[in-house]
């Protein structure tokens, strides 16, 4: 699987009231910028966004062929568009991956998907089910690889022991503000693996730059003063640079519809920070020295 140094993030595409030619305009303008992966989800919009994805891409294979497509399935979503699901819950069962699969491949309007992922681990995950489920989607060419989301490293060992072929990645949540994977052993693992995190919710959600927590103006003390010193960079992009310069390889997932924020983070691949940089910021961020 090859990912893009970062990723689009397509959860929020209907809020961002493109027409379908700009939409189109948006997505060309991503790949030009070199942003290749695009990230999508069943469950986004309601399950509307892949339709609306596909609806702009139908006929123009050109650009297809240009991207790789990911989705994620194992959510279910008490939503109109899903009358028969009366609770929120997950099913990952083969029947239920199967036809996720299947209804992406047709709403995105594509022949294949480059990944797919389980989207939250599932407290009655049967892991011979699932291997099921991947092994067929991939011998019939619907899927070209698999991975997971949100997963613990035991789960992640789980689903890979039942497998003959390597999941490519785990899609988690990390930023300045979101340090779980660091300390609970995912990061190493993808290390170990040889596999590149995706990461949601790089910037916090938002919260880096409006939250009066502590943390967060402790953070935006540190970044802008490392802004500063590095050549007038934004407090955004040092956050960004900052997981750029995790060994594991971290994706980006960028979920913006705004241009101008895209390149601004695609900018910050160029800042490479001092190890007394990225330390400070880790500081900052725990509100502590290192051990």
């Amino acid at each position: 699987m090859n990912f893009s140094r970062f990723s689009l993030g397509l959860m929020r595409l209907n809020d961002w009231g493109f027409t379908t030619s700009q939409l189109i305009r948006f997505i060309e303008q991503n790949l030009d910028l070199g942003i290749t992966t695009m990230d999508h989800a069943d469950i986004y919009g309601s399950y509307t966004c892949e339709e609306n994805f596909g609806k702009a891409m139908a006929g123009r294979h050109s650009l297809r062929s240009k991207m790789q497509i990911v989705s994620k399935c194992g959510i279910k979503l008490v939503s109109v568009n899903r009358p028969l699901h009366t609770i929120h819950a997950y099913d990952t069962s083969k029947k239920h991956i199967l036809q996720s699969a299947e209804n992406s491949l047709k709403y995105l309007q594509t022949d294949y998907l480059d990944l797919l992922l389980i989207h939250r681990p599932d407290p009655l995950m049967n892991a011979d089910e699932i291997a099921e489920a991947f092994r067929q989607l991939k011998a019939d060419g619907k899927v070209l690889h698999f991975g997971v989301s949100n997963f613990s490293t035991s789960q992640f060992d789980l689903l890979q022991s039942r497998l003959d072929f390597p999941l490519v990645t785990n899609q988690i949540e990390v930023s300045v503000m979101k340090l779980d994977s660091m300390y609970d052993g995912v990061l190493e693992q993808c290390q170990q693996y040889r596999i590149k995190p995706m990461a949601w919710s790089p910037m916090a959600g938002g919260n880096l730059f409006h939250s009066s927590e502590a943390r967060a103006i402790r953070l935006r003390k540190a970044l802008d003063n490392i802004g500063k010193a590095t050549g007038g960079y934004g407090m955004d992009q040092i956050a960004m640079a900052w997981l750029l310069q995790h060994p594991s390889g971290i994706v980006p997932v960028i979920g913006s519809g705004n241009i101008d924020r895209i390149k601004k983070a695609v900018e910050s691949e160029k800042i490479r920070l001092t190890g007394d940089q990225w330390f400070s910021i880790l500081e900052a961020s725990t509100g502590v020295e290192v051990p």
